[in-house]
């Protein structure tokens, strides 16, 4: 829901950092790798180790420089392909990160399983969001639909996150619980929007194309030999006169 808003906002934001950065020579695959690997690193090294604010504070600030990649694709005059699917890919190991650093936390020394149900749960969903938009859209069908997309996830996880490491009781649970119920009820929608579509539309089915089937050149026939004739002499009949 707030996707398209929110990077709007954050283009607007980082537009003189985005001027710099094209005069530099700095592609949007170079961010995007930049903010995946800043979101990886301060999952594993904060957030899975306890500290919970710091993590939150570092994995926003990285998912802030990983939206500044569009802009800069605009930029230097529109993404390409490649760069689509780095991106996407980038954004689902850095929620994988947000995620399992929750689980490796509580189910360590945070010592709470609720906690970690709840984090594998949302991190399934948000698998499931994805995916069901990723392959209606690879269908040909429009899946932009959703009350928790990846903005509102982040904002959830880290929100809940940060609080937590402050000393705020319950925070994250509160945010996992929404989290959770808001990524459910995105799933069903997006099945909802697909099932919409496709009422009555058959699976279109490609097979490879089969190569057009040439005969061999005809080879060229040449006429047998003829045999010479050699007329023999008729013999005389009988009673001729010679």
């Amino acid at each position: 829901m707030l996707g398209v808003n929110a990077r709007a906002a954050v283009a607007r934001f980082w537009a003189p950092v985005v001027t710099q950065l094209v005069r530099a020579g700095v592609t949007a695959d170079v961010v995007t790798v930049t903010g995946t690997l800043g979101a990886i690193a301060g999952s594993v090294g904060l957030i899975a180790t306890g500290h919970l604010f710091w993590g939150a504070f570092t994995v926003t600030l990285c998912v802030l420089l990983d939206m500044l990649d569009g802009a800069l694709a605009r930029a230097r005059g529109g993404g390409s392909v490649f760069g689509a699917v780095l991106d996407s890919t980038g954004d689902r190991a850095a929620d994988a990160a947000i995620f399992g650093a929750l689980v490796w936390w509580f189910g360590g020394a945070g010592d709470n399983r609720l906690l970690v149900l709840l984090a594998l749960l949302c991190l399934v969903l948000g698998v499931l969001t994805s995916y069901v938009k990723a392959r209606a859209e690879g269908l040909g069908l429009s899946c932009d639909v959703g009350i928790v997309e990846r903005t509102e996830r982040l904002i959830l996880v880290l929100t809940g996150t940060g609080f937590t490491g402050l000393g705020i009781p319950y925070a994250l649970h509160v945010a996992l619980w929404v989290l959770l119920v808001g990524s459910a009820v995105t799933v069903w929608q997006r099945f909802a929007a697909v099932h919409r579509q496709s009422r009555g539309r058959p699976l279109a089915t490609t097979s490879p194309p089969t190569p057009p089937t040439t005969s061999p050149p005809a080879r060229p026939t040449t006429p047998p030999p003829t045999r010479p004739t050699t007329s023999r002499p008729t013999p005389p009949s009988e009673g001729a006169v010679p």
